[in-house]
Parts: structure tokens; sequence; C-alpha cells
């Protein structure tokens, strides 16, 4: 029977990175369930559900993405990974909501507060400074599960929010 593990790579970011990582996972038959990368500051952060093949331990995988040179100063961790590979309703995004404006204290608090009053998931959420802008400008990008007897009071009361913050709020349905 598979393994299911999680498998969690911060290194430099670099062009290639994710060509090179996932090559390496597909040539040894690892299969890629849930996948994140990110860019983060000067680093780059990949996080996949995988299940391997049953002549894959985990040491063999570890020992393979610590031979790949994009990987040199990468922190890797290998783990079980025993929850469920398969996400649930709540995973889903069913809208992408954009709050942009001045950098302010407590902002992805504030924002967050807003969806467990409507029953809903932030699926992922990503929030960096805007580039060309003034030094103190911010965005953050939110991929949401809303139920849909929630979504236009969910909505409302987010842009209400970010209104009171003197951010620009905008949203579509995935």
């Amino acid at each position: 029977m598979a393994t299911t593990v999680l498998v969690s790579i911060i290194c430099s970011d670099r062009v290639g990175l994710i060509s090179t990582v996932t090559g390496e996972l597909f040539d040894i038959g690892v299969n890629l369930g849930d996948t994140t990368f990110a860019v983060l500051g000067g680093c780059a952060e990949f996080t996949a559900v995988c299940s391997l093949p049953d002549d894959i331990t985990m040491d063999l995988l570890n020992a393979g993405l610590q031979t790949l040179d994009v990987l040199k100063d990468a922190e890797i961790a290998i783990s079980r990974f025993d929850l469920s590979a398969a996400h649930g309703e709540t995973a889903l995004i069913t809208h992408r909501i954009s709050v942009k404006g001045g950098d302010r204290p407590g902002l992805i608090a504030r924002l967050s507060e807003v969806f467990i009053q409507f029953e809903a998931n932030i699926v992922r959420l990503n929030s960096n400074g805007v580039p060309g802008g003034a030094e103190d400008q911010y965005e953050v990008r939110i991929s949401a599960w809303i139920p849909p007897k929630n979504a236009k009071t969910c909505l409302a009361t987010i842009a209400n929010t970010a209104g009171e913050l003197q951010l620009s709020c905008s949203w579509d349905e995935a």
C-alpha cells in the first residue's frame, strides 16, 4: 500500500525550481496531490501531499531530493501525512477577493475574522507589498469558500471592513 507524505521544501528562489523538483518526484514514481508553491521574500516554499510507490521510503525520497543542485541550500522535511489526502467542500474556491491599500497592523486578522461570522473558509491567502507603488502599499489576495446563502452579506462585510481601514476591495466568483 502506498504511503502518503507531506513534502516541504524551503530554499532560495531560482529559475527552474518547480520543474526540477517535480521532475525528480515524477522520475521516482511519486504522485503529487495538493501542491503549493510561493515566493516569500527571497525564499521559495514548495509543499505537496504525495503518494509514494511501495519501493520508495521517506528516507530514499529525501536522499533523492538532497542530490538536486537547486536544493543545495534547502530545508527539506518529509513526514507521514495521516490526514485525508482529499479535501472537502469547504476547500473548494467560490470567490477570489483582493484588498489593496496602505499597510495596517492587524489587517489580515481583521479581514479573516469576517469569514468566521459567515461560516466561510479561507482556502488560500497571499499578501505582499505592491511593486512600484508607495512604500507602504499592500495587497491581500484571498481565495475562499463562502456558502451560497452567506455570500452576499459576507462579501459586503469584507468590503465594509476594508473601507473602514481605508482600503479598496474587489472580488469575483471562481
